[in-house]
């Protein structure tokens, strides 16, 4: 457990995105406001050092805002076994060059 006490993770929320040309967001100033196609209804996602690990709603209680997990993210399957292959459809990475003709 002691590793894990020096482990930094940088965590975020994500309610919604907008796009906007450079020059636009330049021009903001202090207390500008970004409108966004989301609500508070709507789903958000939770990224751990910019990957996506769950999926979660905002739920607020009185002046506080939280966010309940409701979806766990898994990760995709990279490694078939050790040694084996990586990848989806990857050719296998050590071959038994006895069994080669």
């Amino acid at each position: 457990m002691a590793v894990l006490d020096n482990l930094q993770v940088d965590v975020a929320v994500v309610l919604g995105r907008c796009r906007m040309p450079l020059h636009m967001l330049l021009r903001m100033g202090r207390g500008a406001v970004i409108e966004l196609e989301a609500s508070e209804s709507d789903m958000v996602e939770i990224l751990a050092n910019d990957h996506p690990i769950a999926r979660g709603q905002i739920v607020v209680t009185g002046n506080r805002i939280s966010v309940e997990v409701t979806e766990l993210i898994r990760k995709a399957e990279t490694l078939r076994g050790p040694g084996v292959s990586i990848g989806e459809g990857a050719m296998p990475i050590f071959e038994d060059t006895a069994a080669l003709p």
